[in-house]
């Protein structure tokens, strides 16, 4: 299968992330996007890689009724970052995020991303992980890119596309895409392989 059959398809995107969006446009995967009011509550001390696979596919299971167009595919995905094995999710307001980047700054952080792609009635669920190191963030920069960016709606308070991952990231493993919140490699290859598959 090559992209242009994927046009045979309902993509629906159900994220109002504009990275994730930008990410499959840039993949040249044809989606809609279409978000349901879905919990992201997990209990306290859960494992990370548990909780993105969790929240993803619990995201998916909302889709039930589109689904049952047997052209509709539906991509769902959750992003966390986890420091020191505490998880920091996303911020409520600027204190919060100001404090969130103090954890972050000098160390090496994880984000892990889960993502569930749902047809009829198969899916394909997995995660990507990529390691990425701050140097030493002055007080000052991190309330210069608080004010300025506002990352409220971003895990980590940071988007690694901006001026703070431009100034202050000095190492990455593993993929860029995945920090930004969607491991496109990944979702192109289960995408196709699960399409591939389905009758």
């Amino acid at each position: 299968m090559f992209p242009e059959q994927l046009k045979n398809y309902d993509i629906i995107l159900a994220s109002k992330s504009p990275r994730r969006r930008e990410l499959l446009v840039q993949a040249g995967i044809p989606f809609r996007c279409e978000t349901k009011d879905i919990s992201e509550h997990f209990p306290e001390g859960s494992d990370p890689i548990e909780v993105v696979l969790m929240l993803c596919s619990r995201k998916a299971a909302a889709f039930e009724h589109e689904l049952e167009n047997n052209q509709a595919v539906v991509i769902t995905a959750d992003t966390i970052v986890v420091c020191n094995e505490e998880i920091i999710n996303k911020p409520d307001n600027e204190k919060d995020a100001i404090a969130m980047l103090g954890k972050l700054s000098g160390k090496t952080h994880v984000v892990h991303t889960g993502v569930c792609i749902r047809h009829n009635h198969h899916s394909r669920v997995f995660y990507d992980t990529t390691k990425v190191g701050f140097r030493e963030l002055t007080e000052g920069e991190i309330r210069y890119y608080v004010r300025n960016y506002r990352p409220y709606d971003k895990a980590g308070a940071y988007g690694i596309q901006e001026w703070i991952g431009y100034i202050g990231i000095i190492r990455i493993e593993g993929s860029y895409a995945n920090v930004m919140g969607l491991p496109i490699h990944r979702v192109y290859e289960e995408l196709l392989t699960l399409l591939s598959v389905c009758p």
